[in-house]
């Protein structure tokens, strides 16, 4: 998401993807690349992780087709070569099994030894007009809307601390070691879920605008979406879904993640969406209705209305006391009770 965008003969840093018009008439080649280092203990998900969040940047144009992928793998020198025969190939094939299910392929790319491990890789498609949404047209008026909870970098980290006492024994009034664990699983599997049925849905309900909440965390993002609008606005946000507990975590750790500031990490984070104030419910609906238990691998389901659009200098802003949404892991016992996650109508403080 801090890739290079070149738009026609405009060139805007910090969205999602370059738009190359090709010599071709009406054809623009589509491309964005992506990397980073490794996150949780299994490296079949660390490779669907990576390949969803490459794939990311492209949903977030409202592009549901890829037509090419690259994997850039860098392995690591400090691993002994039984480790590396056996991390390596699950973390390729968890990259193309993703891929796959974003019925794409990959065709090659490159493989280095480094320090570190770093996974990643590069999408490509080649649109017409009408298949993406350029990230610039949202109005006063517009709600906005986020397809996965946040506080993925909260969850891993108090799942590494259950093994360092010193860490632990911060947060162990706010939450239980059983609650860090489903925390964390849910994590996981959000961050290798595709962001491709919100794609499709931002074409159905008339998105004006949309980005995807990766590493700036959700007000990073949303202050680089406000400022690629054509039309004079601010994006307010009043409501954060949250995977449940992290917020407390968070709060527990003073300044460490600034969950509730909107600056936390987020990998593989959902769609931040602007859409006419008709149409976000519906979207909403059509989300959870389309993603809930989707092959194990979707999210519990849904999407959450967290804020409008108004007039304004190109800025976002969260609101001195967001209202948190708790969000419960799948499988958890709340999770099987809560079946109102997503937001079937605009909260009266959006009104």
């Amino acid at each position: 998401s801090t890739s290079i965008k070149v738009m026609f003969t405009l060139y805007c840093v910090g969205m999602d993807c370059c738009v190359i018009p090709l010599r071709h008439g009406g054809l623009s080649l589509v491309q964005t690349t992506d990397f980073f280092y490794p996150l949780v203990e299994d490296p079949y998900m660390m490779g669907r992780i990576a390949c969803a969040n490459v794939l990311s940047d492209l949903y977030a144009m409202g592009i549901t087709e890829c037509d090419n992928m690259l994997m850039l793998l860098s392995v690591s020198q400090k691993m002994n070569e039984k480790d590396r025969e056996r991390v390596m190939p699950l973390m390729i094939r968890g990259f193309r099994d993703a891929a796959e299910e974003g019925g794409t392929s990959v065709t090659g790319g490159q493989t280095v030894i480094n320090p570190w491990i770093i996974v990643g890789g590069v999408a490509s498609v080649v649109c017409q007009p009408n298949e993406f949404i350029m990230p610039d047209g949202a109005v006063p008026g517009d709600v906005l809307v986020l397809t996965k909870p946040l506080g993925t970098q909260v969850a891993v980290n108090a799942h590494q601390w259950l093994d360092q006492p010193e860490r632990w024994n911060k947060i162990k009034l706010v939450v239980t070691k059983e609650e860090v664990k489903e925390a964390y699983q849910e994590a996981m599997f959000s961050m290798a879920t595709l962001n491709r049925t919100a794609a499709s849905l931002m074409h159905k309900f008339q998105a004006h605008a949309a980005t995807d909440v990766t590493g700036f965390g959700l007000l990073g993002h949303a202050n680089n979406l406000a400022a690629q609008q054509q039309n004079e606005v601010a994006f307010v946000i009043h409501n954060l879904p949250i995977i449940a507990k992290m917020a407390a975590i968070s709060k527990a750790c003073g300044n460490l993640f600034n969950l509730i500031q909107g600056t936390s990490a987020e990998t593989s984070g959902g769609l931040l969406v602007c859409l006419p104030r008709e149409q976000a419910a519906k979207f909403c609906s059509e989300m959870k209705s389309q993603t809930s238990g989707a092959g194990g691998q979707g999210m519990m389901g849904g999407a959450w209305i967290i804020g409008i659009v108004e007039k304004g200098d190109r800025h976002a802003r969260i609101i001195d006391k967001p209202r948190i949404i708790e969000v419960p892991p799948r499988g958890s016992q709340a999770a099987n009770q809560d079946n109102n996650s997503t937001s079937p109508a605009l909260s009266p403080n959006l009104s």
